[in-house]
């Protein structure tokens, strides 16, 4: 018996519509696993009991497939819009900072414009100064030029030097030009500094005064080491050391006696030191070399009684005669040489 109605075992029949939600979630499942990464959503929560949450809808969900459906859903998209409306409600109006919108006018330059300089020094003052005489026949009409000090720093066409800045001047439709002066300061005082627009000639005029610099204090250079170079904060030390000045003379003195150093006293001999030799005669003996042995005292006279003890010149009230050294070498050779005879020996009074 043929069946008129359903498909036949084993064909592909018609799918129900329950049999297509589940397909269609399943395919939301597998395209939202390769797009969306759950680890980054702030809604979704796993529960002690293994299964997921939104804790945006407040819905229960079995596994991430169907959360991940859910997300795709209407409910969970109109409680994102709800979620965004109340923020932005309640969040606090930031003020937007003021920005000026400066229109940049474009007009065609007609080139540059005709320019005079002077240079000029004032005697009295010794300052030096510049007049610029700028003429600008195609001006626009009730139009004034202007001008600026530019820093050395601010400009891109040269390379930057601290020693100059620049001077420029402007006027529609000309180009603007500078000019490069020292970067002295600048005296801004009313009778030195000021700058005129003639509208009869088209002519501007600038006059500037630049300010004269302290004269620096004199300061005493530094002598160079021996070797060239001297320590930072030590003073150099002098190549030659003056003597010291002679003392004074003593108050006293008779004028003409001549003054200096005084002499000073032999120094008093020590214990156990040998005395010093006596000075040398006109013809005796010459003195002991320094270093021998000092000269041995003469003997006594033999003998007992009254001249046992005698010392010739005591007797007769003069004082005693010194003993001269023995001299060196045989006794012959060294009277010969010194033209004097020997002293006699010592009576013997006793024998």
């Amino acid at each position: 018996m043929d069946r008129e109605w359903g498909s036949k075992p084993g064909s592909g029949g018609a799918a129900s519509a329950q049999n297509e939600a589940i397909d269609r979630r399943e395919r939301l499942r597998r395209l939202a696993l390769e797009t969306i990464d759950l680890a980054k959503d702030p809604y979704f929560m796993r529960n002690h009991l293994g299964s997921y949450e939104c804790k945006l809808c407040l819905t229960l969900h079995n596994n991430e497939g169907n959360y991940l459906a859910h997300t795709q859903g209407k409910r969970h998209q109109t409680n994102l819009a709800k979620r965004a409306a109340r923020e932005a409600k309640d969040a606090p109006a930031q003020p937007q900072p003021h920005k000026r919108k400066v229109s940049v006018r474009k007009t065609v330059k007609i080139g540059r414009p005709g320019y005079r300089v002077t240079k000029q020094f004032d005697g009295e003052t010794k300052q030096r100064s510049l007049l610029f005489q700028i003429e600008y026949p195609e001006i626009e009409d009730l139009s004034k030029p202007r001008h600026r000090f530019m820093s050395s720093f601010e400009q891109r066409v040269q390379p930057f030097d601290k020693r100059f800045q620049y001077l420029m001047f402007a006027a529609e439709p000309y180009e603007i030009i500078a000019f490069k002066v020292p970067s002295t300061e600048i005296d801004k005082s009313t009778p030195k500094f000021f700058s005129h627009w003639d509208p009869d000639s088209k002519m501007f005029t600038l006059q500037l005064y630049f300010k004269t610099k302290p004269p620096e204090a004199s300061k005493p250079q530094a002598t160079p080491a021996a070797n060239g170079t001297t320590a930072p904060g030590v003073p150099p030390r002098p190549l030659t050391q003056a003597p010291p000045p002679p003392p004074p003379p003593p108050q006293g003195l008779p004028p003409g006696v001549p003054t200096g150093n005084p002499s000073r006293a032999p120094p008093p001999p020590m214990s156990g030191s040998l005395p010093p030799p006596p000075p040398p005669m006109a013809n005796g003996p010459r003195p002991m070399p320094p270093g021998g042995a000092p000269p041995a005292p003469p003997p006594p006279p033999g003998g007992s009684g009254t001249m046992a003890n005698f010392t010739p010149g005591t007797q007769m009230g003069r004082p005693p005669m010194m003993m001269p050294p023995p001299p060196q070498g045989f006794m012959g050779q060294q009277m010969h040489g010194q033209g004097m005879r020997p002293p006699p020996p010592p009576p013997n009074m006793g024998q």
